[in-house]
């Protein structure tokens, strides 16, 4: 069912959500305020955007052009509708295509900031594809591949340019060997916990396309209290 909620607090921002789909996540609220972004920045690309929430966002906190990349064409649609709802299209720019195939459609060295929620789950033999393809393609590396992801983002990158992810942390070692395989020095990092004294489970990354050497870790990003209400660092960044 096709639905128009509120960008959480965000300008009075509005998306159009199919809830038979999937709705955006924390996921794509933690990324736009945790990426670095420069004010001589002039194009940013949000890889896989879904139904837009990284670009809305990212809207409120730049002037820079900001370029929507969507694979399937009925979330395309959706994303599209809700640009159009925001009055949004002087600023934001979407395309319905494979990211494996931008080279065809994009110029090299041509960004500054690459954002990507990407699929987390690798397809293995027990993974469950038993759901919506919709959801599929979101969650598992069914189209796209971390690799495929990181050939993407090392052709489109200008120099230094920057590539920032929202992963899972068991992902973590895969995200560091495959970035310096391709050019992408990891450069910022924050691990995020659902919760004080818990695991973490989600991994937010950095890297900048030879970037050279240089780490920063940031603080621990903790989401809920113990009560289960969110974090007044998280409840800010809702706008």
């Amino acid at each position: 069912m096709e639905v128009l909620n509120d960008l959480v607090n965000y300008n009075n921002l509005k998306i159009y959500q199919n809830t038979d789909w999937f709705l955006f996540s924390l996921d794509s609220i933690l990324l736009p305020n945790f990426v670095t972004i420069n004010k001589n920045a002039k194009t940013i690309m949000d890889l896989g955007t879904g139904n837009a929430p990284i670009p809305l966002i990212l809207s409120t906190k730049t002037k820079a052009r900001i370029i929507g990349i969507e694979i399937q064409k009925d979330v395309y649609e959706l994303a599209k509708k809700t640009i159009e709802y925001n009055s949004l299209q002087d600023k934001i720019e979407l395309y319905n295509l494979d990211i494996k195939k931008l080279r065809e459609h994009f110029e090299g060295d041509s960004v500054d900031i690459i954002t990507c929620n990407p699929p987390y789950f690798k397809v293995e033999e027990q993974s469950n594809l038993n759901e919506d393809f919709h959801k599929v393609i979101a969650r598992h590396e069914v189209n796209l591949t971390l690799e495929d992801l990181l050939q993407a983002a090392k052709y489109l990158l200008k120099n230094n340019g920057i590539l920032a992810l929202v992963h899972r942390t068991d992902r973590f070692l895969d995200i560091l060997r495959l970035c310096s395989q391709y050019g992408l020095e990891v450069k910022k990092i924050r691990f995020v916990y659902p919760k004080i004294n818990s695991e973490s489970n989600m991994i937010l990354v950095e890297a900048r396309k030879n970037g050279g050497v240089g780490l920063k870790v940031l603080p621990p990003l903790y989401v809920h209290e113990e009560n289960g209400d969110y974090t007044k660092e998280v409840i800010e960044m809702f706008g």
